[in-house]
């Protein structure tokens, strides 16, 4: 049984989606904790209501980054993690914290990376005219919203979306491959070759939505 820590600073609806797939689909793996770096973090609450940990590192109360990330590491640690994941996480890491735990962190991103990497993606990707745009779980590695893509999914642009409209359909899909992409890399699924990620089964690396 492997331990899945996961790392919010909201609501984390990607969290919810994550754990709701873990319970629901019996994965040999379970969330051991949901940590915040804000106390005010509803997601929190959604978390204790399904009897997992939780625990609270809150940013401001560091004089840096650097000590900030060496603490946030002591407590993942604490919960002997398999799997880190990063949902909707707003914190830059250090590189430390990113080799600390190579190999087996997650973060999924608003846009078909290496596209729009920051923010503000889904208002970006209509302003340059893009016919498709989606969302894209990686490994975390040092360099921000950069790493092998594990997988991607991909929906139209309409005439006439907003960024809240844009946004919308793309959480959807979200939700859909964030936890596949967690599940195939608890499986031991994932193997990464040359910066490709490679699926051991062959599935489908791309989700199409609407």
């Amino acid at each position: 049984m492997k331990n899945i820590v996961i790392l919010i600073s909201g609501r984390g609806s990607n969290m919810e989606a994550i754990v709701n797939a873990c319970q629901r689909e019996g994965w040999p793996a379970r969330i051991a904790a949901v940590i915040s770096n804000k106390a005010s973090a509803s997601g929190l609450q959604f978390a204790a209501s399904h009897g997992i940990a939780t625990a609270v590192v809150d940013h401001k109360a560091f004089d840096s980054r650097e000590a900030f990330d060496a603490e946030l590491a002591r407590v993942i640690d604490g919960y002997a993690p398999d799997v880190v994941v990063l949902a909707g996480f707003m914190r830059i890491l250090t590189e430390g914290f990113v080799r600390h735990f190579e190999g087996k962190m997650l973060n999924i991103h608003p846009s078909l990376l290496p596209s729009f990497p920051g923010l503000h993606t889904h208002q970006r990707a209509i302003e340059a005219g893009c016919k498709l745009a989606g969302a894209t779980v990686h490994f975390v590695t040092p360099e921000l919203d950069h790493g092998p893509i594990v997988t991607q999914a991909a929906v139209p642009v309409l005439s006439g979306d907003t960024e809240a409209d844009l946004a919308a359909r793309v959480l959807k899909q979200e939700h859909v491959i964030y936890p596949q992409a967690v599940r195939w890399l608890v499986e031991g699924h994932l193997s990464i070759e040359q910066g490709i990620v490679r699926h051991a089964q062959g599935a489908s690396q791309v989700r199409w939505g609407d």
